[in-house]
């Protein structure tokens, strides 16, 4: 028998948790979180939202509202998946009342990952288009081009004939002297005709033909959400590639998605820059680029565009979503969580303002090849990514090229983030039921995308665009800044700021935490922060508005929508009701054992648990859990040389130095 003081040593070959797994090193934990961060949103929504927001000004609320709110919570979830190597459900163990939290997440990625891989299939199916001589948006000459179509025009008046408004191309003569007076039509000698100077009947019509293309050929949608039509049959068979990429891509876990991260995760780096030294040398990139920067100081004081800041900032660091708590919880123990935190969440908002000088470069070459002003050829959301750059990338010298490149890296952005979507999904489920379906994860990962291609095929009907949005604006709206909100105030003030600390100190050490300036953090996640959202929060209520696409949804759509919402939050009380009734005793004793952490909270490695369990009573709180963990679903089967410790009493006597990688 071993004598009392002697512990657990554990000689790790391979992965700490041999039965979850670990990243296989800490780049593809690096890399998969700055993928998941950095999305599609980054390159057309942070652009747009900059120049309407007082360009250079808005950089200011952006960037208060990235230390008061952002990096708080995006470092509050990474160490709280770290910490218990749990999902984003089963991590609720560390407060029960609040595992409502972790549902909500759940859906919520499952309902915004239908959407997103909608817009990840339109730059399948634009990418797939560019591999031509001449781009398909070029010219009014298509099938699927109608009157409206702004060459059109163009095209009549260089063969000398004059458009009418019923689009067709006439020669003057046989129009009547009144026609050919009303359209400008100058009469010369001989019988010849000038049309120098004729008007265009739809001049306040005209659309691009990269917008007509968009409409009428990618999306072909319909007049309202009622009107279903057909499935558009080339976005369902790249809706399919892009499931089957999913799949293939994390059939083995995060030991496969972990490597292709570093493809998909920098190549957008790599197209970026060589989009912007592109752009730099285009004529009219410094009228762009000004444009997009130019600072507008009367906007800083705009209480809109602190929200604006502040709801960008949340939704561009994905947190809240649940995603951050599953990767984390993969990571090793000992990793440095505190610095990955700060490098992904800085260069996630590098990587945004990156891509408005890439943006509004090209956008600032189309104003001045158009001979138009730039707020004339900047569009909004989708038109910015899917209308105004490929009209600008096809008026460039070997169009095809630039525009494979710059589909090509919204493709590998948009599979980052929906990598890591469906891993929040796969993951709680395999951890809610760990004997059965842990073995048999890559049939749930089938199951999952199976069901999200089948769901996704409403939303590449005629009516699909509806309904993308509809599932994007309901399903991912103030219910992300609900649970940030409850987050903060379940672990700060719930299960307590300082034993936070502390499980913080045995994963790092006790420099960091130590170190005066991280008090700004529990400052932040106790008080500040949850401040922050609640004040986004009564905001947004405040001056609410429908969500709308091509005008208001009808009533029953709306009830949809507000289904969608509802499916999201609901768990909260739901399972804040279900615990309180679950537990026993008097009302005081439930509310202890569901405000408390459960016997299995803590880190999942036995040897990790037990530095955890000194640590926090060497500086005065406690772990929470059980020293021994009753499930042994996490426990690590490496050679292990087990020690017995017949009095747990002694472990405050003793000194506990946090072992493992750094």
């Amino acid at each position: 028998m071993a004598s009392m003081d002697q512990r657990q040593v554990i000689n790790f070959k391979g992965d700490e948790n041999e039965v979850r797994g670990n990243w296989g090193n800490k780049a593809d934990f690096i890399l998969s979180t700055l993928g998941y961060a950095v999305g599609l949103g980054n390159v057309w929504r942070f652009p747009y939202l900059a120049y309407e927001s007082g360009g250079g000004a808005f950089l200011i609320p952006y960037a208060v509202m990235l230390f008061f709110a952002g990096l708080p919570i995006f470092f509050l979830e990474v160490s709280f998946g770290q910490y218990c190597s749990e999902g984003p459900i089963q991590a609720w163990k560390a407060v029960p009342m609040m595992r409502g939290i972790g549902y909500g997440m759940i859906v919520t990625s499952a309902v915004v990952g239908i959407s997103y891989i909608v817009v990840i299939t339109y730059c399948l199916r634009y990418l797939i288009a560019s591999f031509t001589t001449r781009l398909p948006w070029v010219g009014c000459d298509n099938d699927w081009n109608t009157k409206f179509c702004s060459s059109k025009f163009v095209d009549c008046k260089s063969d000398g004939l004059v458009f009418l408004a019923n689009g067709t191309c006439v020669s003057p003569d046989i129009l009547t002297v009144s026609e050919r007076i009303d359209y400008g039509v100058v009469t010369l000698p001989f019988g010849n005709y000038s049309v120098g100077n004729i008007t265009d009947p739809l001049a306040t019509e005209r659309v691009r033909p990269s917008e007509e293309y968009w409409n009428f050929e990618i999306r072909r949608e319909a007049s309202s959400i009622g009107e279903t039509g057909g499935i558009v049959w080339q976005l369902a068979l790249c809706l399919a590639a892009v499931w089957i990429m999913v799949f293939v891509a994390q059939i083995k876990g995060i030991k496969s998605s972990g490597k292709v991260v570093y493809v998909t995760a920098t190549f957008p780096y790599v197209v970026l820059l060589i989009l912007l030294i592109l752009g730099l040398t285009l004529p009219g990139h410094k009228e762009g680029i000004k444009f997009f920067i130019s600072p507008d100081w009367d906007k800083v004081t705009d209480p809109q565009i602190w929200l604006a800041a502040a709801t960008q900032i949340f939704y561009s660091l994905s947190a809240a979503w649940g995603g951050l708590i599953t990767l984390a919880s993969y990571n090793k123990f000992h990793n440095n969580c505190y610095s990955d935190s700060m490098f992904v969440a800085i260069a996630n908002c590098a990587t945004s303002i990156l891509a408005g000088f890439v943006i509004f470069s090209i956008v600032g070459f189309m104003a001045h090849e158009l001979n138009q002003e730039i707020d004339e050829v900047v569009d909004q959301g989708y038109g910015l990514a899917f209308i105004a750059y490929p009209e600008a990338v096809a008026r460039l010298p070997g169009a095809p090229i630039w525009s494979t490149l710059f589909f090509l890296m919204l493709v590998t952005l948009g599979l980052d983030s929906q990598f890591v979507n469906v891993e929040t999904v796969v993951t709680a489920i395999v951890d809610e039921y760990p004997e059965k379906l842990r073995p048999r994860k890559t049939m749930v990962l089938a199951v999952v995308c199976s069901v999200g291609f089948l769901v996704g095929l409403l939303c590449v009907t005629e009516a699909g665009p509806y309904w993308a949005d509809l599932f994007d604006l309901y399903g991912a709206s103030f219910n992300l800044l609900i649970f940030g909100f409850f987050e903060c105030i379940a672990l700060t003030w719930l299960y307590g700021v300082k034993r936070l600390r502390n499980d913080i100190r045995s994963m790092i050490g006790d420099g960091p935490v130590d170190f005066p300036l991280f008090h700004w953090w529990t400052l932040m996640w106790s008080a500040i922060s949850p401040a922050v959202l609640l004040f986004v929060l009564i905001y947004n209520w405040t001056n609410w508005a429908d969500p709308s696409h091509n005008g208001p949804y009808p009533g029953w759509a709306r009830a949809i929508g507000w289904m969608i919402t509802m499916t999201t939050l609901i768990w909260i009380p739901v399972f804040c009701i279900y615990e309180f009734l679950r537990a026993r005793g008097t009302f005081y004793e439930r509310w202890q054992a569901i405000s408390n952490p459960g016997p299995d909270w803590g880190p999942a490695v036995q040897k990790f648990r037990e530095d955890a369990w000194g640590i926090h009573l060497q500086h005065g709180t406690t772990m929470g859990g059980d020293l021994i963990r009753r499930s042994q679903n996490n426990s690590h089967h490496t050679d292990v040389e087990m020690v017995e410790t017949k009095d747990m009493d002694n472990y405050e006597n003793k000194t506990y130095e946090p072992t493992g990688d750094a």
